[in-house]
């Protein structure tokens, strides 16, 4: 080192040893607002709320490490004129002085106040629209996860759970997965999961925030009849260089938010499996759960071998440009694929002939975002963007000498208007227009005998929307109200989707909170034959064409009292949930109702409970228990009479604990739930098998405990290391998650079992800069 630089370091250890000027830190120059912000959140592990306009332009210099949160509040307070109101020991909301804003009062918060902080978890907050959000970044532990898993994550919230362990089919309140909205960064996905569906295929180190919706959302989401899954990343430029990077026996990636001047920035993530390119536990256990009953594990008499090759990766990009202080612009790149390449030889007349079967599946998206920001109160976002989604498989079949090509394709392209009009903290407008255009493919090609069908679809639709938001004087009653229309051109239907969010707090730790909605939406995923895409990733996405593909519409309603005083909570909400257009190939029978095609409906009537103590920011425990009765109506099937839907799990409960102390974390959870319906076979005939009345009986119940560990230790002054360790399902308990039946060359029954994934350990190292 030169001469020059151990000269300015002295000067420097010089400074910051002297005493405190006014109990803060000498630095040479200010800082954006918002980048001090997000410090102190990391240090005091508190959190933020504020409107962007009110913290703009501001600059402030960093507090001394050593203060208390009291005192750095009141140094930012001196520079920048805000007043920093602490709702609880997490929650702060900042606000213009009342000398800037004559408006403001001493029970002033923002509309999005927070009820509940560190919901189960940190990271985790329970918002009083009755919505969760999730801040990936400042994310604790769960029980089997070392990293904050998006869609992972989600399931440890009453409501959601995977009734196949899997983040491509979660089930929130009966539904099915294609009937979640997942958005990220305002742009539609079609693809949610890596590893067909073990690991999230968004890299949650540059997702800002995840909120997500079971009941009572916005008006300005389309879609989604299940739930909303919205996913963020960072929006506001802070000027500070941030990396990260790390591994785990699946993975590894990096990732980077580089400020390339004070008006633009660029993030970065990037991750690709190691699976080709050595094998780990991990990756053991991942293949047998995912590719048990698919092409590449069933034995063939004429293949002599089988050899695989699987990768997946995803890549995003997100460039920031802040034209003025008025007009940002945000460009948006998403690349998700996975993709399994497998050979089989097999010998016929002395000769050796090799065959490549191939599946691969990709979700390419992209968008530009406009804010302005046209005065204090008043802003709109126009955005577009084009989302594309391909599965496409090539199997070839020894046996028969048969090569079958598969593709299903989503081209979906939207232009939205968005108008947020915030005259005061008690009041917001929020009101705008959406266009969409979704295309579906679907080809098949066979060689022998010669057949090849194409179908494809296009649906345009508009959409109009407005929604009010009100917060009384004291922030006890908070009700948002608004409507949906919809008009779908290719129909010339005209639907009107009304949406209902009320909270009322009492007594002062209780919280009353009715929610509403309806919801339509024209696509979903069917299964035409088990077999399809190799039997891997069997589902197809398809758009209603208003006859034997009905637009699926819901109703639901829901109450809920809530009690959260001394970090106690005690919750409970009650729902009913009608939809209406669902159809039998889209349910993924697997009894006497796998090729029968019927329109029907399902109605689900459950209580979610939770039950979390907090003991001092160390320990936090919680208890969750939902009960449901979740039943189909065909009017063509089981003589128009009602029985349990395939996802249909009577109870579920879940117990969890989380224990924080200094840089250590440790998480141990137990999960357990009633085992889901399944058809019996009575006898078969004329090869036919003959069954039970529908999802009359019941698999074995479902239990698996997990556990898992972190560590976070400094590299240097301005770097940190986390190292994880998990296990996956510690007493190893072989769950069936899937039953059904096959006939044999003799024409006997034989029963197919898909197990749970086993054991599964798994570690993580990460740097981040």
């Amino acid at each position: 080192m030169s001469r020059k630089g151990i000269l300015s370091i002295f000067i420097s250890l010089f400074f910051l040893n002297m005493g405190k000027i006014n109990s803060q830190i000498i630095q040479e120059e200010k800082q954006p607002l918002s980048s001090i912000l997000k410090i102190l959140e990391t240090r005091y592990n508190i959190s933020f709320s504020y409107a962007d306009a009110a913290i703009e332009g501001k600059e402030a210099m960093l507090p001394a490490e050593n203060l208390t949160l009291n005192d750095a509040l009141n140094s930012i307070k001196r520079n920048t004129e805000l007043d920093f109101e602490i709702l609880n020991n997490r929650f702060i909301v900042i606000k213009k002085n009342e000398s800037d804003n004559k408006e403001a009062t001493l029970t002033t918060q923002r509309l999005e106040e927070v009820v509940v902080t560190n919901y189960l978890t940190s990271g985790i907050t329970k918002l009083n629209d009755g919505s969760i959000s999730i801040k990936p970044e400042t994310f604790g532990i769960l029980p089997g996860l070392i990293e904050p898993d998006i869609l992972q994550t989600i399931q440890a919230l009453p409501g959601v759970f995977s009734i196949d362990e899997t983040v491509s089919n979660i089930n929130v309140r009966g539904g099915t997965h294609d009937q979640n909205l997942l958005l990220w960064d305002g742009i539609k996905m079609y693809q949610s999961g890596h590893f067909f569906g073990l690991i999230s295929a968004f890299n949650p180190y540059t997702t800002k925030s995840v909120n997500v919706s079971k009941n009572g959302t916005s008006a300005k989401y389309g879609d989604g009849i299940s739930s909303i899954i919205d996913m963020q990343l960072s929006n506001t430029i802070d000027n500070e260089l941030r990396v990260g990077a790390g591994f785990n026996l699946i993975n590894a990636d990096a990732y980077a938010k580089i400020p390339l001047s004070n008006k633009t920035e660029l993030q970065l993530s990037a991750r690709r499996s190691v699976t080709d390119l050595f094998i780990t536990p991990t990756y053991d256990q991942y293949f047998k759960r995912i590719f048990q009953d698919s092409d590449l594990s069933k034995s063939n008499s004429s293949s002599i071998s089988k050899n695989e090759d699987f990768y997946f990766y995803d890549i995003a990009a997100k460039f920031l440009y802040d034209i003025t202080k008025k007009d940002k612009v945000r460009f948006h790149f998403l690349n998700v694929n996975n993709d399994l390449v497998y050979e089989e030889q097999s010998t016929a007349n002395n000769q050796s002939e090799a065959f490549n079967s191939k599946l691969s599946q990709q979700n390419l998206a992209g968008g530009i975002t406009y804010i302005r920001g046209w005065n204090e109160y008043l802003s709109t976002t126009s955005q577009v963007y084009v989302s594309n989604y391909d599965l496409d498989a090539t199997n070839y079949d020894i046996s028969n000498d048969q090569r079958l090509i598969q593709e299903n394709e989503v081209y979906d392209g939207s232009a939205k208007f968005d108008i947020d009009y915030t005259p005061n903290n008690q009041f917001k407008i929020n009101a705008g227009y959406q266009f969409i255009e979704v295309g579906i493919s679907n080809l098949e090609d066979v060689n022998n005998p010669i057949f090849r069908s194409y179908i494809k679809e296009v649906i345009r639709s508009h959409a109009f929307y407005a929604e009010t938001s009100l917060l009384s004087n004291n922030a006890k009653t908070k009700l948002k109200f608004g409507t949906r229309l919809n008009y779908f051109n290719k129909f010339d239907m005209f639907l009107v989707e009304p949406r209902l969010s009320f909270s009322q707090r009492f007594l002062n730790d209780f919280r009353f909170e009715v929610l509403g909605e309806i919801k339509s939406q024209t696509t979903s995923q069917i299964i035409d034959l088990q077999n399809d895409f190799l039997g891997i990733e069997k589902r197809r996405w398809i758009l209603s064409n208003n006859n034997d593909i009905p637009v699926i519409k819901s109703k639901q309603a829901s109450i809920g009292l809530h009690y959260n005083k001394n970090k106690l909570l005690i919750s409970a909400e009650t729902y009913v949930k009608k939809v209406d257009g669902i159809t039998t190939r889209s349910q993924g029978f697997q009894n006497q109702y796998q090729f029968v095609k019927a329109i029907g409906s399902y109605t689900i009537k459950g209580l979610d409970f939770l039950i979390n103590k907090q003991f001092n920011d160390v320990v936090s425990t919680w208890l969750s228990y939902s009960y449901s009765k979740n039943d189909y109506m065909f009017d063509d099937l089981n003589n128009g009479e009602s029985f349990p839907n395939n996802a249909d799990l009577r109870h579920t409960l879940a117990l969890s604990g989380t224990y924080s102390i200094n840089d250590i974390k440790f998480a141990l959870g137990l999960n357990w739930h009633s085992g889901r319906p399944t058809t019996l076979p009575i006898d078969s005939t004329d090869g036919i098998i003959n069954y039970e009345s529908p999802n009359s009986s019941n698999l074995d119940d479902y239990l698996r405990t997990d556990f898992s560990a972190t560590y976070a230790f400094d590299i240097s002054e301005n770097s940190k290391a986390t190292i994880g360790a998990s296990i996956w399902n510690v007493l190893n308990k072989k769950n069936t998650i899937n039953t059904y039946y096959t006939l044999d060359n003799d024409d006997m029954i034989t029963k197919v079992e898909n197990l749970s994934l086993g054991i599964t350990p798994n570690v993580s190292f990460r740097v981040q800069f």
